[in-house]
């Protein structure tokens, strides 16, 4: 293929969560035609499956700039900038509505995988003229036709959150934990909504120690409180869950403060049992419960329970893109450049600076990891760092050097992930969610000109290298 021929083709952005439609958007901006393949039947899919939780971030930090300037000629009604949005309302309100543009509309294509990307004519071993290839996807529909689309470059925004990590001890599945599936809920069930009567007056186990898990737990012991015999576990592999915890007060934002505060209390009041260095060895299911059986703090551990939570985090499907010569990580499966900055063994939610092309690229030019699925199995990211990357990515594949490298971004003082607690915390505060009147959020700029040093505290420092010994 030549060049000419390649720079014909469209951008396939994989993914039509926040992230690969403000790429979208931006590509559009820049001249370039794009082509956005969503798994889901509908933009934000995987957002809608966890629709009943709140974001910690308000509005203004929700929508990306070039979507903005889409959606603001249909006469759209852009939401209260200092609310907080649950996952349901960042769909309803902003993702359904710039999916549904005339610039957008006939250029995403739902119900459609894509199964593989490569070098068009050329595998990952061939290195002769390479640069002049496009890209090939391989793409699977609803009704199972394989299908193949050409790209001049590709862009993937596809996320984590279908890939969650397996229960088992060493990254590795436990054994029967394929078998148990049915007993396993998913990372954030709707506790106290559609899903209450798989939970109300049973015992649940949930395994992981992120926001995740600390929303379901809050909401399994509100729900105990409603209906006698819930019974709530909680295992941690560390020893200590202060992590957690966090820094209560000294949380730059509120609301993630106050989750941990409240689960400490929790845990301390007994309304729900730790169990800590906990390895899962072997789910063995029955018809009415499952087993869990492994060790905790080295004693044998053997629970009965009627239902698992796997808040265990999330890694990058990197199946799909064997094929394609990246650069990543071997600790975090993040871009080479861009993992020191967010490796979880050093870092304590969100200590990342903005970052653009010149961090995200690999080996083979014209791909790109975005959004959730650049950070690899890093926890922490914000939406408005992934509108950056895709602002500075499409400035790239434009040939404007200048601007793709200009990276700056306006961020609260604040953290990253979702809460239930988020109103409750922005009531408590007297504020909005970063602790600041709505009329005045306090700022903090990053990229170009920022002071060194910039991220965003949790009260925790060091990431997992804090967990120190039991507590």
């Amino acid at each position: 293929m030549s060049e000419i021929v390649r720079n014909e083709l469209p951008v396939v952005v994989i993914g039509a969560g926040p992230v690969g439609l403000a790429a979208a958007a931006h590509l559009l901006e820049r001249g370039l035609e794009p082509l956005v393949l969503e798994a889901g039947e509908r933009a934000g899919a995987a957002i809608a499956s966890w629709g009943h939780v709140r974001l910690f971030s308000p509005w203004r930090y929700d929508v990306d700039a070039a979507a903005r300037r889409l959606l603001e000629p249909t006469g759209w009604d852009a939401p209260d900038p200092d609310a907080l949005p649950t996952g349901r309302e960042l769909v309803d309100a902003y993702l359904a509505p710039l999916a549904a543009t005339p610039q957008l509309a006939p250029r995403i294509r739902t119900g459609v995988r894509v199964l593989a990307v490569a070098r068009d004519g050329a595998d990952k071993t061939r290195s002769l003229g390479r640069e002049r290839r496009g890209y090939r996807v391989r793409t699977v529909g609803a009704d199972g036709r394989v299908a193949d689309v050409l790209a001049r470059a590709v862009v993937d925004a596809s996320g984590t959150f279908s890939t969650s990590n397996p229960l088992g001890v060493s990254g590795l599945p436990a054994a029967g934990e394929g078998e148990a599936a049915p007993f396993v809920t998913g990372p954030l069930p709707d506790v106290l909504g559609a899903d209450r009567e798989r939970f109300a007056g049973r015992h649940t186990l949930v395994v992981g120690m992120g926001h995740s898990a600390a929303n379901t737990l809050l909401n399994l012991v509100e729900l105990s409180e409603a209906a006698p015999g819930t019974t709530i576990t909680w295992a941690i592999r560390g020893g200590s869950a202060r992590r957690l915890f966090g820094g209560g007060v000294d949380d730059e934002l509120p609301a993630r403060g106050l989750l941990g505060t409240r689960l400490r209390e929790a845990v301390d009041a007994g309304r729900l049992r730790l169990l800590t260095r906990v390895s899962i060895e072997r789910l063995v299911p029955g018809p009415e419960s499952v087993q869990v059986l492994g060790t905790a703090k080295q004693e044998p551990l053997a629970l009965d329970v009627h239902a698992i939570v796997n808040a265990t985090g999330f890694r990058p499907d990197l199946g799909m893109l064997r094929e394609v010569r990246l650069g990543l990580d071997p600790v975090v499966e993040a871009p080479s450049a861009l993992a020191p900055l967010i490796d979880p063994n050093q870092h304590s939610c969100g200590t990342v600076p903005p970052h653009g092309e010149a961090v995200l690229s690999h080996p083979d030019d014209g791909f790109y990891l975005v959004g959730m699925k650049s950070y690899g199995r890093a926890p922490t990211f914000l939406l408005a760092t992934g509108y950056e990357q895709v602002r500075s990515v499409a400035a790239a594949l434009a040939g404007d050097r200048a601007a793709a490298d200009a990276v700056e971004l306006d961020l609260p003082a604040t953290g990253v992930c979702s809460s239930d607690l988020a109103l409750t915390a922005d009531d408590e505060a007297g504020g909005s969610c970063c602790g600041t009147a709505p009329s005045e959020p306090q700022l903090v700029t990053l990229g170009v000109g920022a002071p060194a040093g910039v991220g965003f505290a949790s009260g925790v420092a060091h990431g997992r290298a804090g967990d120190g010994e039991d507590a």
